[in-house]
């Protein structure tokens, strides 16, 4: 079969929303992260940045909301949590996306999502947390949060939250097509890198 979707996971600060939004424009396909959010709030009715908390726990401060999307103790119905409502959601939009059209979705367990299509190019992107450092230092500035920390907190919610919803382990070559290290290799040498492997066994023209 050919492959039509590409799904980018991705070390925090090691490029991957670049890397997919250039790996998209070069092959004139859809580029889903921020966009991806808005569908999910259009979804749930969740505002976008409860979505973006409860979906990595990126707000660090807010420990209850970490606990009521993670912890399904403390709901003792057993009800979907806040986060459960997202996860659901987000797999209709993603799993529509990939019948609907070509593109390119960074994050969101999309690999997982997705993983019983044969069509879908699955890439991880790395770096060295130098590199990484100076990245996040460009994008977002300096915090009180010392850098390193900041790389190790959102990586843990990063595989916190996809080995909860995967039972699988986050970031290990196994669960991808593709592993690329954005650092030694540089940002352009990646987008290449996809963009050749798309365009030699996939048909982005169905």
């Amino acid at each position: 079969m050919n492959k039509r979707i590409i799904t980018i996971s991705r070390e925090f600060g090691s490029g991957g929303h670049s890397i997919g939004k250039a790996v998209a424009e070069r092959l004139g396909i859809g580029f889903y992260d921020q966009a991806l959010i808005e569908k999910i709030a259009a979804e749930t009715g969740f505002s976008e940045e409860f979505i973006k908390e409860a979906s990595e726990y990126s707000n660090a401060k807010n420990r209850f909301l970490f606990n009521i999307v993670v912890n399904r103790s403390l709901n003792d119905r057993n009800e979907p949590t806040p986060a459960d409502t997202i996860f659901f959601a987000q797999s209709k939009v993603i799993s529509e996306l990939a019948e609907k059209e070509s593109c390119v979705i960074v994050g969101r367990c999309s690999d997982y999502i997705l993983r019983d299509r044969k069509d879908c190019l699955n890439v991880f992107i790395c770096s060295d947390t130098e590199d990484r450092a100076r990245r996040i230092l460009k994008r977002y500035g300096n915090t009180d949060k010392p850098i390193q920390k900041r790389i190790e907190d959102k990586d843990t919610r990063r595989r916190i939250y996809y080995s909860h919803y995967t039972d699988r382990p986050w970031g290990i070559a196994q669960n991808y097509d593709l592993c690329l290290n954005s650092g030694s290799l540089g940002e352009e040498v990646c987008v290449n890198t996809i963009v050749s492997m798309f365009k030699s066994s996939y048909d982005i023209s169905r």
